[in-house]
């Protein structure tokens, strides 16, 4: 199937909710609003959008986010598309308060260094940057991108100090945080060479456990997990997103084309998925990430992830013709 074919079926079932708030359903939201940017719907998504999100933009109020973690804030990684949408500045207002909360002494950035936050600060950080110029922004998230770093030995991420094991879905945010990152940093910074050097780094080892159909494993280096739907979509994302933006060189292609044929057989005509893994925290022991059960059906996690996948491998696809 197409990628954008497989996008209209996934904008047909996902982002048409954002409750709870976080970023499980703030992505398909963008994922929505990416995919009318590209078919020339705008105006009528944007609509629907501001249905969907205008009784909590309405009377926002940043001080009932503070405290909360990375996963609730970056639920409004979508306001500077819906801005654009619309012409109302509103929404990226409400995402630059948010992003101010990254930058504060009491940050929702967890000591224990947890891969997730590296991509909910890069995607809210980021946006922030691009949106404003501020060089507070550019600067804490160079700094915090080049301060964090993988295993020495293996070149992978742990969940986190307290787990220390190789989640898949965490090894792919943090590749997606960069991503994201180095989407919206200003490339004449002499730091954004680095960056790329330390993303590219990560995403050469990620391919080295590259299941020959295309997937990747619940436990990046575990051959005996199951092969995930949720890091697969995001790893064929980032891939997707390096190469339109010529941080990755056209090389990486073949590695995103077996990404995508294996997603596609995950999916159906319903957008119902398959080999998903459920929410996770940080887990004990390894075992437990093991054993960690699938969401199978609709899933608006896994289901905007392939959302973002669909429409940026399009892109590829319309570029290297």
């Amino acid at each position: 199937m197409k990628p954008i074919a497989l996008a209209g079926i996934l904008n047909n079932v996902y982002g048409k909710t954002f409750e709870p708030v976080n970023y499980v359903r703030g992505v398909p939201i963008s994922g929505r609003l990416r995919l009318a940017q590209v078919l020339g719907t705008q105006e009528d998504v944007a609509f629907d959008v501001k249905r969907i999100v205008d009784p909590l933009i309405n009377d926002f109020d940043v001080r009932s986010y503070i405290g909360k973690d990375g996963s609730v804030l970056s639920g409004f990684l979508w306001c500077d598309e819906l801005t654009e949408a619309t012409g109302d500045d509103h929404y990226v207002g409400v995402m630059l308060k948010l992003a101010d909360l990254f930058l504060q002494e009491d940050s929702p950035i967890d000591p224990d260094l947890r891969v997730e936050d590296i991509f909910f600060t890069g995607a809210m950080v980021g946006r922030a940057s691009k949106a404003t110029q501020d060089q507070r922004y550019v600067d804490f998230l160079f700094d915090y991108l080049l301060s964090v770093h993988p295993q020495p030995d293996t070149g992978l991420w742990r969940h986190c100090e307290s787990s220390p094991y190789y989640w898949g879905r965490g090894n792919a945010f943090v590749a997606l945080g960069y991503g994201e990152a180095l989407t919206y940093l200003p490339p004449n910074d002499q730091r954004f060479g680095d960056l790329v050097l330390k993303h590219k780094s990560h995403i050469d080892t990620l391919l080295s456990f590259q299941h020959e159909s295309g997937s990747w494993y619940q436990v990046i280096d575990r051959s005996d997990t199951y092969l995930e739907l949720t890091a697969t979509c995001i790893l064929g994302y980032v891939i997707a997103r390096g190469i339109n933006n010529g941080w990755l060189s056209g090389d990486y292609g073949s590695a995103l084309s077996r990404a995508w044929d294996s997603i596609s057989q995950c999916i159906d005509e319903d957008g119902n998925v398959s080999n998903a893994c459920a929410g996770t925290g940080p887990l004990a022991t390894l075992e437990e990430y093991l054993l960690r059960p699938t969401a199978d059906g609709y899933d608006d996690r896994s289901g905007g992830m392939a959302l973002w996948f669909a429409i940026e491998h399009q892109k590829f696809l319309d570029t290297s013709v």
